[in-house]
C-alpha cells in the first residue's frame, strides 16, 4: 500500500510539472533554447493529493502466483489505478476515548470557536460543543531589537478566552 501510495504521489508531482523555456542570444535573438521542467507550488500540489486523500480506495491484499495485489473491498468499486491513493483500515472514531487503539478522544481539548479550520471548535468537537473559560494568560510583549543581534521582550499577562471540548 506505501509503495501504491507512495508512486501515485510521484504520479501527481510529474503531471504537474511545468515547461519553462528561457532564450539567450546576441540582441534577443534566440540562438539557444534552454528548457527545463519545474514543479508547481507545492501548495497547489498538497491540493491535489488532498482530493485524492479525501477520494481514496479501501483496498485488501490479494495473494496471486507470488504477487500482492491490492483490490477493493467491495466488488461495486473500481480497482484503484496507479494515480489513486488506497487505504487498507479505516480510521478509528477520534471524537471519542478508545484505548485499545491509543485514541484519546477530543473532550477537554482546546479549541478555536472562531475558526471553520480543523482547529475549530465546530469540527474538532465532533458536534459536542464547546465550554469557554477565561485565564490569565503570560505572553511576551513590549519586545524590542537590541544591537547586535538578540530581541529582547518583557513578560505580559492578560485575560483570554479559552474554549474547550465538552
Amino acid at each position: 500500500m506505501n509503495l501504491h501510495n507512495n508512486e501515485a504521489g510521484r504520479r501527481t508531482i510529474r503531471a504537474n510539472m511545468e515547461l519553462i523555456c528561457k532564450c539567450h542570444g546576441v540582441s534577443g535573438s534566440c540562438t539557444v533554447r534552454v528548457c527545463w521542467r519545474k514543479m508547481k507550488p507545492f501548495r497547489e500540489i498538497g491540493e491535489q493529493l488532498v482530493r485524492k486523500f479525501d477520494g481514496a480506495t479501501h483496498v485488501k491484499v490479494i495473494e496471486r502466483k507470488h504477487q500482492f495485489r491490492l483490490r477493493p473491498t467491495r466488488k461495486d468499486i473500481k480497482r484503484p489505478s496507479k494515480k489513486d491513493l488506497v487505504y487498507l483500515e479505516e480510521s478509528p472514531d477520534f471524537c471519542f476515548k478508545n484505548s485499545s487503539v491509543g485514541v484519546l478522544g477530543t473532550k477537554g481539548r482546546a479549541c478555536n470557536a472562531t475558526s471553520y479550520g480543523m482547529d475549530g471548535c465546530r469540527l474538532l468537537c465532533c458536534g459536542r460543543g464547546y465550554q469557554t473559560v477565561e485565564r490569565e494568560v503570560e505572553e511576551k510583549c513590549n519586545c524590542k531589537f537590541v544591537w547586535c543581534c538578540k530581541v529582547q521582550c518583557q513578560q505580559c499577562s492578560s485575560r483570554r478566552e479559552v474554549h474547550f471540548c465538552n
